[in-house]
């Protein structure tokens, strides 16, 4: 099974454009079940990555079925393959490739902040934006990326950055660039859904971040923050079917995958809710979009991510 993408990854292919959210089964295929109780994705410098047997005892973890594994281009997979399971990121669906290599991250360092897109760094290196709904821990997930406290500053209210954003409208405006290691960029964009943000600020979120998402020819990958400790949100929902709609590269981030609600709170554990989400939004995409689930607190995710990150990166630039 091949997944033939363009250069800038569109792998989401958009099928319907989403009057409700329901979920359209598919036949079952066989599940892929870790070798090991879960699986841990070692960073690498320069060669593939090798995948050793690690375990964290509380780490929520799902099945996988073949046909919602995500596929890079120039991979194949069968499911005869005896050696499969090693070959998916822990914690995701996401099989890896031959371009995932160089994803540590040993240097990172602020640049600027741009309010349009045309301002931000126009040197040609490829980038990487964070998104998601306001509180998803998007300052936390960056940080712990990078390894530092305090690269995302945050203040009282999400996604205002007092010493390097502008304030646009009452409401930080901004496009971060962060460079790693003089290669890359990760981009913090503003957050939506914030409650009380100017009611045309919450309802018109596309107007500061569409030109962005749909013109930065230097976009590889959107990775969309989703808070798996709650029931699926439709402002996230709908976030992402409209970067299908539109043909934008995506990776689901589920944050918060630590977190145990209280049963009379609703209760549903992490890993329930990210199912939950991906049966909402997989009857609206021809291929399923690749999804990682992430933990701040415990840093499950962090170097999933980076290598989902390598290996994109990696082809876009081959490509």
């Amino acid at each position: 099974m091949i997944l033939t993408q363009l250069p800038r990854f569109h792998f989401l292919v958009f099928k319907n454009p989403p009057p409700s959210f329901n979920f359209f089964p598919k036949p079952k295929l066989p599940i892929i079940k870790p070798a090991s109780p879960t699986l841990f994705s070692s960073l690498s410098t320069a060669e593939p990555i090798p995948i050793a047997d690690f375990a964290l005892p509380d780490e929520p973890k799902l099945e996988v079925s073949l046909d919602k594994l995500f596929v890079p281009p120039e991979t194949e997979v069968s499911c005869n393959d005896p050696n499969l399971s090693t070959k998916i990121l822990k914690g995701s669906n996401i099989v890896l490739s031959k371009y995932a290599r160089e994803a540590q991250v040993v240097q990172a360092e602020f640049v600027k902040s741009s309010v349009r897109t045309e301002d931000c760094p126009s040197d040609g290196l490829p980038e990487f934006a964070l998104v998601g709904r306001s509180n998803v821990g998007k300052s936390s997930l960056l940080n712990s990326l990078v390894r530092r406290k305090r690269l995302a500053l945050t203040s009282k209210k999400p996604d205002c950055d007092v010493s390097k954003c502008l304030l646009f409208v009452g409401k930080t405006q901004c496009i971060n660039h962060f460079r790693i290691n003089d290669d890359w960029y990760l981009v913090d964009l503003p957050g939506y859904g914030y409650a009380s943000a100017p009611q045309e600020l919450r309802t018109d979120w596309g107007k500061f971040t569409r030109d962005y998402f749909i013109n930065r020819s230097t976009l590889v990958s959107v990775f969309l923050l989703i808070d798996a400790s709650i029931p699926a949100k439709k402002i996230d929902l709908e976030y992402a079917s409209w970067l299908g709609q539109n043909q934008i590269p995506m990776t689901l981030i589920f944050t918060k995958c630590d977190k145990r609600k209280k049963k009379k709170n609703g209760g549903k554990r992490p890993e329930e809710n990210v199912s939950e989400f991906q049966e909402l939004i997989c009857g609206f995409f021809q291929s399923v979009p690749p999804w990682i689930m992430t933990s701040s607190v415990t840093n499950q995710g962090r170097d999933e991510i980076l290598l989902q990150m390598a290996q994109l990166r990696n082809y876009w630039r081959k490509h």
